[in-house]
């Protein structure tokens, strides 16, 4: 939420030039003039009687004027008093009190009169009185005895002061008596009851009045209040008694209300126009009664109606006629209503419409003095002339009173005069004086000559002409030196000889020239005017939401008028930022240091120049964790309910979502507390179930969107009564450790759950599917308890019950569970093994009969060993492995076989005790599969037309090895590929060398192993012939172009692009992009690479990264393998659980084979790998 306002330099002085207009043009004062009364005391002048009484009387005329006073309607010679004197060239009076005289004899009505040569000023009536505070008159108070529950109105009856006295209640200790909408003070300064209560019961109900004027406190004698009740009063009266009428008396009930104040049904008010009108109604009743207030047809005046004292006091300001009318208060409580109609007129003092203005005229001129005043009563009018009734003034043949307008016609020098209007009716009188003032003056300027205004562009610019003279002179303004008149409505031309330019522009700037002539004469007078740009904050403080001990800014950047000189004020909450070294105020920023919640406010940057002022506001909301709640209260207590009630904390300016309600068992669990419920953050009560035999606490945390508020402070402890427990154990197991014996547990029931005293639990077993009775043992609060000498894995059922000093639990339900399992006694039989294919067999066998398994029957394990590798004859460490087929399955899949292998396996049941005997061991052969890839290639002894070709056969050939296939092909100058050349070399061969090829050309092959299976994993190498060293001396007899400067730009230039070239293909490689050469050998898989890793023939994936690095000698491309499929229906769900794979309880296998294949090598001019360094230097010879 931001706020911005700008207030301009010039707009102010438009103000005050309107307020200007309202007053007529003052005469200078070096001319002659009649008196203006300047200062007076106010019509009502009350005094301290301890000080020295000043009447005040200033006025100013040419000459001077001379002053004189009258008290009670005659002449107060001064002279004559030596308490009275008057000031020097000034009418004031100043009565000396405190040398002896007393205020009480200069009470009076005093009026001053100013007088010279050309007329006489008087003053309003001022009625001086001393102020007075007197004492209370004694008087024997008797203590005030009231029923509980009856009204009771303490009266205060203060002296009657001047002023009237403001009227409080105190007690001994001079603190305020506490008020509500049951005990409250009147207007009248009583203090009201609208029913007693026995908290009432005090003996120092004191009423102070208080006298500002004398600044003087006094105070009534104490009074006493004594509350009874009916049942102690039939007490007291019974010891004394046999039998009275207070015997039937009722006992504290409840009344509808009844008015204290005002009485009756109806009253009036008279109010004067412009007041405040105080209405007032208190009621008596029980319970207290609610006062609402009405305007019978009509409403409540919007933004002047205000309640106070509870809603006791209708509050209206600045009535006007429009106020009056009915106004009724209705008293209300749930018994009843009691209503009171007060009517309201408005009446009127006095007040102007058109107050008399200062007139001045030359010999010959017309005028009019107008006085017009408004009241209720209309207000009488009448005039006087230098301070004497017009009808007895001397008389004037220029002047004509018409009721409340004076005529003037030709008026000549000895016209001049001061006229007295004075409207008044029965509340009150408006005296004005006005002067004709018959002058012949040249036209004169006021203005100072040059003057400077600076206005703010796109605001009014206001130029003073003041001027005089008289008759009233004509004004007209010029710009510039030769500028012609001003006319147009881009100018407004103001009485009092300002020009005003409404909206002043850039080019509004100059020298302007004002010209003031009448009959009498000519002056002229030039001022300048400059423009300049508007302050405007850019960057304006933003609403900020921060945390309680975090850190905020606000901006306030501004753009303002090179030749203006700005200063920056930051306010808090429209006041000055507190001094608090935590608030760092910047050139352009305000910043605030661990914020704290006092810090929420509104923050506001004012930028002033000497021209205009501009500012921008921001909220700044300090949020935190809520407070924690407070005032817990149990309620409706019941064995198995309770109704908790809070009073939520200060939320900090992020809404409560939800109250957390947890408890404590003080009982079983003193000191930790357990989540109970949680409600919405609107929620304040809740109704809570409880336990019996606990002994509850509760609290309440509050939370909002910044945390958990601290816990509130616990609530009243309530202990539940104790009753049989309601729930038995859970999770109840019966699992032998050992072969002979039945352990049973179950989870404990919490303390809170036990219900009483005396926990203990009875533990029940039977053989199950026997014909036994139940055999039961109670024992203590445990959670578990052992059953010896039963058979071997046999089932039983269990139940356990809970039971206290109060009694059982409900009847359990029953569990099955087991006696202790042994270890299974036979293998499993029948073991046969179907090879599938190089890496996969199936195994199956004959399940165990379940008796013999002696317990949970947990599945068959198949341990598996690789005896020997039918193609490499080496021997090696034998690492047996696992895999489990969970359940009563008889068959399972083994996966990740190496080909060409003899293996070993046997089978084996297991429960959970462990495992039985092994199966005798079975023999199986895989097959061969395809060879791995050859362990390197080499390419050696690059001659013009041939190349050496090295290589070592695969570190697995799975298999006997019938061939070798190498393809190979040119790449060109422009990487294209040329046309793929395949060769099959002989199983038993390492070497070959490769004839006729082309002089200085790029090959590269691609070399894989075959077995009678299948062609393997292929790699590939690239290398290059050599230069024909004949046809570098032909080229060297050349012209060596070389040390041309042509050649030269041209290289420079080429290795620029391919310095760029090799910067693209960076990028690309390390986002994964994959070269020309790449996408062509992508293109063109070589169909007979078989799915098998180098090392173990495992299925898996090789990263081709090597396979973009075109002259690294010795790289090799890795490729991605795919599962071949054979002839085969298994399922994957036959695979175990082992070392090479994860399988469901089921057995069946969870994994997948996937992979990607080499690429086969590309036919044709296609294109190759990215360009390398040595490739572009090539493409040059």
């Amino acid at each position: 939420m931001m706020k911005k306002k700008s207030i301009s330099a010039s707009n102010a002085s438009l103000v005050l030039f309107l307020c200007q207009m309202i007053s007529a043009l003052d005469v200078p004062l070096d001319l002659s003039q009649p008196p203006t009364i300047t200062q007076q005391s106010p019509k009502d002048y009350i005094v301290d009687p301890r000080e020295n009484i000043v009447i005040q009387c200033e006025a100013k005329g040419k000459p001077p004027p001379s002053f004189s006073w009258t008290r009670n309607g005659t002449h107060f010679d001064i002279d004559k008093d030596a308490q009275v004197t008057m000031k020097p060239n000034s009418g004031t009076l100043v009565i000396n009190i405190m040398n002896g005289g007393k205020a009480e004899a200069y009470e009076g009505v005093y009026q001053c009169t100013a007088r010279n040569e050309r007329g006489a000023a008087i003053s309003n009536n001022i009625v001086i009185r001393p102020s007075r505070s007197p004492l209370w008159t004694k008087e024997k108070l008797e203590p005030n005895q009231v029923r509980e529950g009856d009204s009771l109105v303490l009266h205060c009856r203060p002296p009657v002061g001047l002023p009237p006295p403001i009227i409080f209640w105190m007690d001994n200790a001079f603190q305020r008596l506490p008020q509500s909408e049951r005990v409250s003070q009147g207007l009248n300064g009583d203090l009201y009851f609208s029913n007693v209560q026995p908290e009432d019961i005090r003996e120092d109900y004191i009423c102070y009045a208080r006298f500002n004027h004398t600044q003087t406190i006094q105070q009534k004698q104490p009074i006493s209040v004594k509350v009874f009740s009916m049942d102690s009063l039939n007490d007291t009266i019974a010891a004394n008694l046999s039998d009275t009428d207070i015997y039937g008396a009722r006992p504290v009930t409840e009344r509808q209300p009844v008015l204290l104040t005002p009485t009756g049904s109806t009253s009036t008010k008279v109010e004067l126009r412009g007041n405040v009108l105080l209405l007032e109604c208190i009621a008596a009743g029980l319970p207290t009664p609610v006062i609402r207030w009405i305007k019978e047809g009509g409403e409540l005046p919007a933004n002047r109606t205000f309640f106070e004292n509870f809603k006791k006091t209708l509050k209206i300001i600045d009535v006007s006629e429009a106020d009056s009318g009915n106004y009724k208060c209705i008293a209300r409580n749930t018994l009843g209503s009691a209503h009171h109609v007060i009517s309201v007129t408005v009446k009127a003092a006095p007040y102007w419409i058109t107050a008399p203005r200062n007139l001045v005229l030359s010999p010959g001129e017309d005028g009019t003095l107008i006085c017009r005043a408004n009241g209720n009563p209309k207000p009488s009018i009448s005039w006087l002339a230098n301070g004497v009734p017009i009808a007895i003034a001397p008389e004037d043949p220029s002047r004509k009173v018409d009721g409340d307008t004076i005529i003037f016609s030709h008026v000549q020098e000895r016209s001049s005069a001061v006229y007295q209007c004075n409207a008044s009716n029965e509340y009150g009188y408006l005296l004005a004086n006005a002067f004709v003032n018959v002058l012949a003056e040249p036209p004169r300027i006021l203005t100072p000559a040059n003057k400077l205004y600076q206005v703010i562009a796109d605001s009014p610019a206001l130029l003073d002409c003041a001027y005089f003279g008289s008759p009233k002179p004509e004004i007209e303004w010029f710009k510039g030196v030769k500028g012609s008149i001003l006319r147009g409505s881009e100018y407004i031309f103001h009485d009092n000889g300002t020009l005003e330019i409404p909206v002043a522009q850039k080019d509004s700037t100059g020298a302007y020239t004002c010209v003031a002539r009448n009959k009498l004469g000519k002056i002229q007078n030039e001022v300048q005017l400059e423009i300049k740009d508007p302050t405007v904050i850019i960057k304006q403080p933003e609403y900020k939401v921060i945390q309680r001990y975090g850190q905020v800014s606000f901006e306030c950047i501004i753009k303002h008028d090179s030749t203006l000189l700005p200063t920056v004020i930051w306010l808090k909450d429209n006041d000055e930022l507190p001094d608090d070294e935590r608030f760092l105020v910047g050139k352009d920023n305000l910043t605030i240091m661990n914020v704290t919640d006092k810090d929420d406010g509104t923050y506001t940057c004012i930028v002033n120049t000497t021209l205009d002022s501009v500012s921008a506001s921001a909220v700044l909301t300090v949020v935190a964790r809520p407070n924690p709640p407070f005032d817990l209260e149990l309620t409706g207590q019941l064995e198995r309910s309770v109704e908790l009630s809070w009073i939520p904390g200060d939320e900090n300016n992020s809404p409560i979502t939800n109250f957390v309600i947890e408890y404590e068992d003080g009982l079983h669990e003193p000191g930790v507390w357990h989540y109970q419920t949680e409600v919405p953050g609107t929620q304040t009560t809740v109704q809570l179930k409880l336990s019996p035999y606990v002994n509850y606490s509760f609290r309440v945390i509050a939370v909002n969107e910044i945390g958990r508020s601290q816990p509130s402070e616990p609530s009243e402890q309530y202990l539940t009564k104790s009753a049989n427990p309601d729930e038995n154990p859970s999770n109840v197991q019966g699992i032998g450790s050992e072969p002979d014996n039945l352990v049973i547990t179950w989870e404990s029931l919490k303390g809170f759950q036990s219900n009483g005293p005396g926990l203990q639990y009875k533990v029940s077993w039977r053989q199950k599917d026997v014909d036994d009775e139940w055999t039961s043992v109670i024992v203590a609060n445990v959670s578990k308890y052992i059953v010896s000498g039963t058979p071997t894995f046999v089932p039983y059922e269990i139940k356990v019950q809970a039971l206290n000093d109060l009694g059982y639990a409900p009847e359990p339900s029953e569990v099955i569970g087991h006696s202790g399992e042994d270890l299974p006694m036979v293998a499993p039989g029948n073991v046969q093994v179907h090879v599938i294919n190089s890496t996969l067999a199936k195994v199956h066998w004959d399940p165990v009969p379940l008796k013999t398994v002696r317990g949970h029957l947990q599945g068959y394990k198949v341990y598996y060993w690789k005896v020997q590798s039918l193609s490499r004859r080496s021997r090696r460490h034998v690492e047996k492995k696992i895999l489990t087929f969970r359940g009563n399955k008889t068959f399972g899949m083994l996966p990740g076989l190496e080909p060409y292998s003899t293996y070993k396996l046997n089978v084996r049941v297991a429960n959970g005790k462990g495992e039985g005997p092994a199966s005798p061991d079975k023999v199986f052969r895989t097959p061969e599969g395809v060879p791995g890839s050859p362990s390197f290639l080499k390419i050696t002894n690059p001659t013009l037309d041939s190349l050496t070709l090295e290589w070592g056969s695969p570190t697995h050939p799975n298999g006997v090895l019938t061939s070798y296939i190498l393809k190979f092909q040119p790449i060109n100058n422009t990487h294209e590929l040329g046309p793929l050349v395949e060769i099959r070399i002989p199983a038993n061969e390492s070497s070959l060398i490769l004839k006729n090829l082309n002089y200085s050309t790029r090959y590269k092959f691609y070399f894989n192993a075959q077995t009678s299976v299948g062609s393997g994993n292929q790699i590939t190498e690239e290398a290059v012939t050599i230069m024909d060293e004949g046809k570098m001396a032909m080229a060297s007899r050349q012209v060596d172009i070389a040390t041309q400067g042509w050649f030269i730009g041209l290289m420079c230039a080429v290795a620029l692009l391919i310095l760029i070239l090799l910067i693209v293909c960076f990028i690309r490689r390390n986002k994964g992009g994959k070269y020309p050469v790449k996408e062509k050998e992508d293109a063109h898989a070589d169909p007979e690479i078989q799915p098998m890793k180098e090392d173990d023939g495992t299925f898996g994936e090789y990263s081709d990264a090597e396979d973009h690095k075109p002259l690294k000698k010795g790289s090799r491309t890795p490729s991605d393998r795919t599962v071949k499929k054979e002839d085969s229906d298994d399922s994957l769900v036959d695979y175990g659980e082992g070392v090479n794979g994860q399988f469901n309880e089921d057995g069946s296998f969870i994994g997948q084979y996937s992979g990607k294949k080499e690429k086969e090598p590309a036919e044709g001019n296609e294109s190759s790998e990215a360009p390398s360094p040595v490739n572009a230097m090539n493409s040059f010879v």
